[in-house]
């Protein structure tokens, strides 16, 4: 009788939704959408994260791509923990194995518990749950499914269980199910809320991932609750303190999912675009991982020096294709900064380029003499002074020696000969598109490297002179290497490229033994940017070519750091690395290339054997006598602007006109005017024309220059 007026008593909106649900449930067809097979939803399954693979598909990066959602790789039923699969079965679906897809049990009880009780519980199996993860349609709307969802939730569930196995239901369950926040699928949530895989899941971890289902974002109190009364009834041994300690732990903090490996983070930047693709490299994963712990080491050992960052660049000089790339530090904190792309003041490290420009026009051979002596050059930004890096003059030296050596004052004579305009046509033609300016803007620092570049710009330039002056753009990617052009003469090319080997050559400032010299044939250069900012070594072997800068990306300078014991000592690793099994040998001497023996006339440098470009070969390398260079205008220089200073006396700003060398045979003549000799001029604002004229009255050079401002009058009294 109590039970009667207890049902008597029932709101009648109550016995209606009972009818709804036990007719519903009895006569639930299969209305609803078809469903995938296994395989097909396995196959469809795409990871948050896209993977980059190096040359021989060796995992060498992650990166994610889907910010919406956090997912890893899929993970098969045999590599989830044991004790996982038994919690979350006692936990949502006590007679899994039992039933074929509804458990009527549950249902009658949810049933009843809607009539007798004030709350509703739920009966959904991990069936059900799982086919409201394949179906949308299926999913609750404000958190509460219709009648008409549920009917066809039991339907789809039966209609799986007739074609999936126990096992693919589970498997595909737990990793589709979310667990917490943004973590779907067991991977996931255990490494990002435990930092494990799913196989090595402990007790206390697995009842509180199963207590988590039921709500995913509760709090970690409650959560821990829930997973001690879930250990009495799954007859699990940890205790509540231990759960409780390890959900304080584990839930109430910020989650992060490290990357499983990060060798090439930039490159996984640069390349990787779509969830769940991976994607493969030209990158070797041995050479990745030597060039960076070679990298850090050194500057690890460089931290005194105030150097933080640095990067590396290794390619194959036949494709093109990149082995390493390689940028940051072990303490940097600019971890977004791509230390390869960057750009950054060249300094010395554009001087074979141009030195190959200069052979090819035959402006000089590698036997010429260039005098390596104090000069001071106008410029139209003022005077410009250069000075080689130790701060001394060598004289005399021929060009093989001032490029080994790397000596400023003849770089910057033979920018003289080139042309700043011309030189700059070459090195755009060579891939250094950041030279937007005309020669006038960088002026003859750009032979010291005044201009940015960067570690990618220079190591295909220098694989160009390794290829025979043949350019072609690098690659990240199979087969995508541009085509090959012919840049540089290949009898220019070679004659640099055996400078640049010359360990004798170069001992007139780096030494016999320095991290340059290697046991098999290499061509190298170093650089040192203003203030020692940047730190450069770019070199080629037989097959391969390396780049490497030392430096901060901040731009601060280093302290007394250069080229030879910053970047130098990577470098060599490195190369030495490349061509341990197979050491690279010389290369042939292409056509259009000589081979002389020559001396010295007086014997600045010793006799020897020299490559000279076809017409240029000479058996004796004369010193021209004073007289007979070619004098030109010193001062002022082309373009140079000069101000008058009304308050300096207008005696006090006379101009004298200078040449060099001085020859007492000619003469200057300024806006048509012949002037007399070594007498001074008093400017007059306005544009002027200087032409240096010689003995017979014929022009040997000529500027134009400006003079601006007034001188203030005086009145007479």
């Amino acid at each position: 009788m109590d039970v009667i007026r207890v049902l008597l008593s029932r709101p009648a909106s109550r016995w209606i939704n009972v009818w709804l649900l036990l007719t519903g449930l009895l006569t639930a067809a299969a209305g609803h959408a078809a469903l995938p097979t296994f395989a097909e939803v396995k196959a469809g399954y795409v990871p948050s994260d896209a993977t980059l693979l190096d040359r021989n598909d060796v995992v060498i990066d992650q990166l994610r791509i889907d910010m919406k959602i956090r997912r890893l790789n899929w993970t098969p039923l045999q590599d989830i923990s044991p004790i996982l699969l038994t919690t979350v079965i006692q936990a949502e679906d006590k007679r899994f194995y039992e039933h074929a897809g509804v458990d009527w049990k549950a249902l009658a009880s949810a049933a009843v518990d809607m009539l007798f009780q004030d709350r509703q519980r739920g009966a959904s199996t991990l069936t059900m749950q799982l086919v409201s993860q394949l179906n949308p349609a299926l999913l609750p709307k404000k958190n509460k499914r219709t009648y008409t969802q549920k009917w066809d939730q039991i339907a789809a569930a039966r209609e799986l269980e007739k074609n999936w196995s126990k096992p693919q239901i589970l498997e595909a369950y737990f990793n589709l199910v979310s667990f917490r926040g943004e973590f779907q699928g067991i991977g996931a949530a255990a490494k990002g809320l435990f930092n494990k895989t799913p196989d090595g899941l402990d007790e206390a971890e697995a009842l509180l991932l199963s207590s988590l289902l039921r709500a995913p974002n509760a709090t970690p109190g409650t959560v821990a609750k829930r997973a001690c009364q879930l250990a009495i009834s799954a007859g699990v041994k940890t205790s509540c303190t231990a759960i409780q300690a390890k959900a304080a732990i584990s839930l109430d903090r910020a989650f992060n999912i490290a990357p499983e490996i990060a060798l090439a983070p930039h490159v996984a930047r640069r390349l990787l675009k779509d969830a769940g693709q991976p994607v493969r490299s030209t990158l070797d994963a041995a050479t990745q991982q030597f060039a960076t712990q070679s990298l850090f080491e050194q500057l690890a050992g460089l931290a005194g020096s105030h150097v933080q960052e640095g990067a590396v660049l290794v390619v194959d000089n036949k494709s093109g294709e990149v082995l390493a790339y390689v940028s940051g530090g072990p303490n940097s904190r600019n971890i977004y900064v791509d230390g390869v792309l960057a750009p950054r003041q060249a300094g010395s490290t554009l001087k074979p380029f141009l030195y190959s420009l200069a052979l090819e026009q035959r402006l000089l051979t590698a036997a010429s003499l260039i005098d390596d002596a104090p000069v001071n050059l106008s410029t139209p930004n003022g005077l410009y002074v250069p000075q080689n890096y130790d701060h001394e003059f060598k004289g005399m030296v021929s060009a093989r020696l001032a490029l080994s050596g790397s000596l400023n004052v003849p770089a910057v004579k033979t920018l003289m000969l080139v042309g700043t305009d011309t030189f700059i046509d070459r090195l755009n033609a060579l891939g250094f598109d950041g030279l937007t300016e005309d020669g006038d803007y960088y002026g003859y620092s750009l032979a010291l490297g005044s201009a940015e570049v960067s570690l990618w710009q220079l190591v295909d330039g220098y694989r160009t002179l390794a290829n025979s002056g043949r350019y072609s753009t690098l690659s990240l990617t199979p087969g995508s290497s541009g085509k090959a052009v012919q840049v540089i003469d290949p009898a220019a090319a070679f004659v640099v490229g055996d400078i640049l080997s010359d360990r004798g050559a170069r001992a007139i400032t780096f030494g016999l033994d320095s991290p340059l010299a290697t046991r098999y044939w290499s061509a190298v250069k170093t650089g040192t940017s203003k203030d020692m900012r940047d730190n450069w070594c770019v070199g080629f072997s037989e097959r391969y070519t390396v780049g490497v800068w030392v430096g901060n990306f901040n731009g601060d300078a280093m302290r007394d750091v250069s080229g030879i014991s910053g970047a130098a000592p990577v470098w060599l690793e490195v190369m030495n690395f490349l061509n341990g099994a197979a050491p690279g040998r010389a290369p042939t001497a292409p056509q259009g290339v000589v081979a002389q023996n020559v001396r010295f006339n007086p014997a600045v440098e010793p006799p020897r054997r020299e490559w000279f470009l076809a017409g240029t070969a000479s058996s004796v390398i004369n010193l021209a006598p004073t007289g007979s260079v070619r004098p030109r205008i010193r001062y002022p220089g082309a373009g140079e602007i000069l101000a008058l200073d009304p308050d300096i006396p207008p005696a006090n700003q006379a101009v004298f006109f200078e040449m060099f060398p001085v020859d007492t045979s000619m003469q200057w003549q300024l806006d048509g005017n012949v002037l007399p000799a070594d007498t001074p001029w008093h400017p007059q604002s306005g544009e002027h024309m200087l032409v240096l004229l010689d003995s017979a009255g014929q022009e040997v050079d000529k500027v134009h220059f400006v003079v601006r401002g007034n001188l203030r009058q005086t009145s007479s009294r």
